[in-house]
């Protein structure tokens, strides 16, 4: 039978599977998270003689918060971007980072800046060397 050829197969679509989440994706955040906001609160502590405060712990919860959803989000995204701009999104979290933590404990604009800029070329820099050697 020659219909039997000329019929089209209906071809069953591979359903792509859900993607699954590493459990690093949300603890490591999160730990540089809590860290970020410890960091920042015992900034202010040591600059208040060691006398814990409400708007020390609330600064520090509020800076956890902020860097954790942003680290989640850059670490949710990243497979889309391009290295070269994977390495830029997470130097410049980084050195926003690093600079706002800096300015907390009296340090110039000059010198937050600097610092932060410092360090977030030096970690854009590691970040695309690992990206360019891993593709």
């Amino acid at each position: 039978m020659a219909t039997q050829t000329a019929t089209p197969r209906h071809r069953r679509r591979r359903r792509t599977p859900a993607r699954e989440h590493h459990p690093l994706g949300l603890l490591l955040p999160a730990l540089l998270a809590v860290t970020v906001g410890i960091w920042a609160a015992s900034i202010l502590r040591f600059q208040n003689d060691g006398v814990a405060t409400g708007g020390q712990w609330v600064l520090g919860v509020v800076c956890a918060v902020v860097f954790g959803a942003l680290a989640f989000g850059l670490g949710r995204i990243r497979h889309s971007l391009p290295r070269e701009m994977r390495a830029l999104a997470y130097g410049a979290l980084t050195a926003v980072t690093i600079g706002f933590l800096t300015s907390l404990a009296d340090g110039s604009v000059l010198r937050s800046a600097g610092i932060g800029v410092a360090v977030g070329v030096g970690v854009g820099l590691v970040t695309f060397y690992y990206a360019y050697t891993h593709e």
